[in-house]
């Protein structure tokens, strides 16, 4: 007579495997969550620096900044009040007005606090408060 053997994982092999996936996931997990919060400032210095780049080719059509009364919707649509642009491009000078990473409209100031000859352009960060820490600090054009 044969005997059937039966093929298939024990239950201490699936623990072990278990116990492993376990340990990989304790050490892998803490590094993979940190990295959103690196991609949002990142995605944040990347929107200030093409507002920024926006904000220059204005100042060469027009000779000036868009007051802050005018703000960033001036990179969009043809500003009213003054300073008059001279020669405002129709096109714009950005497709659309980006929002920081965490849904915040970013902050923009001529003549800046920090860049007194020209202009300040920030998010505010992930609680959309001036001040703050890590997440919570701003992302400003004065900043590397």
């Amino acid at each position: 007579m044969q005997s059937k053997r039966q093929s298939g994982f024990t239950l201490i092999e699936i623990m072990v495997v278990v116990v492993i996936l376990g340990v990989l996931a304790a050490l892998v997990v803490p590094t993979i969550m940190s990295r959103p919060d690196q991609a949002k400032g990142t995605v944040a210095r990347t929107d200030v620096n093409a507002i920024g780049s926006a904000l220059e080719l204005y100042r060469l059509d027009n000779g000036f900044y868009p007051s802050t009364e005018q703000g960033l919707d001036a990179l969009i649509e043809e500003p009213m009040g003054s300073p008059e642009p001279r020669r405002w491009n129709p096109d714009g000078y950005l497709p659309k007005l980006p929002v920081d990473p965490w849904g915040h409209p970013y902050q923009y100031e001529v003549p800046g606090q920090h860049n007194i000859r020209s202009f300040d352009v920030y998010s505010l960060g992930a609680d959309g408060r001036a001040g703050g820490d890590g997440v919570n600090a701003e992302v400003g054009n004065w900043k590397d």
